[in-house]
């Protein structure tokens, strides 16, 4: 049975960056699912409750759950919005799922988002979007503050991973 590693966080707070380096460290046969790349790019739908995405995305749970050693599913993931995503990962994963969540000031994404990246979006659509403390709740998730740097969020998830 395969592991399942959720990185979820606001706009800006660095989770594509750490899961593209947990996915370069990871073996063959990881699966790296992007929110973005999924919602945007592959189906160019709306985020939202019961966005058209969601059948995709549990698709490529299932998919990576039989298939793979590793699944990464990145993204904001609004808790209430991907709910049903989440159930789905715990039904199929159970105890393999390692949730991580970047608990940082909204004030902190905007400066991570200037620094890596040129974009078609400021700090007003960002903060359009921002949700405050949006756990899931039910899945245990470990939060990284602005504190946490990307080598100890790597390390932290590789550690746990292994364990």
């Amino acid at each position: 049975m395969g592991k399942l590693i959720i990185i979820r966080g606001n706009s800006g707070s660095g989770k594509t960056t750490l899961a593209k380096e947990i996915h370069n460290r990871l073996p063959r046969n990881t699966l790296l699912i992007p929110q973005d790349t999924v919602r945007r790019d592959m189906l160019r739908v709306k985020d939202g409750k019961n966005t058209l995405g969601l059948p995709l995305f549990k698709d490529l749970l299932l998919f990576g759950y039989h298939n793979c050693d590793y699944v990464i599913l990145e993204g904001i993931l609004n808790a209430e919005w991907y709910e049903p995503l989440f159930k789905e990962a715990q039904h199929l994963f159970g105890d393999a799922i390692y949730a991580y969540y970047f608990d940082i000031p909204f004030e902190e994404t905007i400066l991570r988002h200037k620094q890596r990246h040129i974009s078609s979006f400021g700090e007003k659509q960002m903060r359009s979007w921002w949700k405050e403390k949006d756990y899931i709740g039910f899945i245990p998730e470990t939060k990284f503050s602005s504190r946490t740097s990307l080598i100890e969020e790597i390390k932290i998830i590789m550690k746990d991973i292994r364990e």
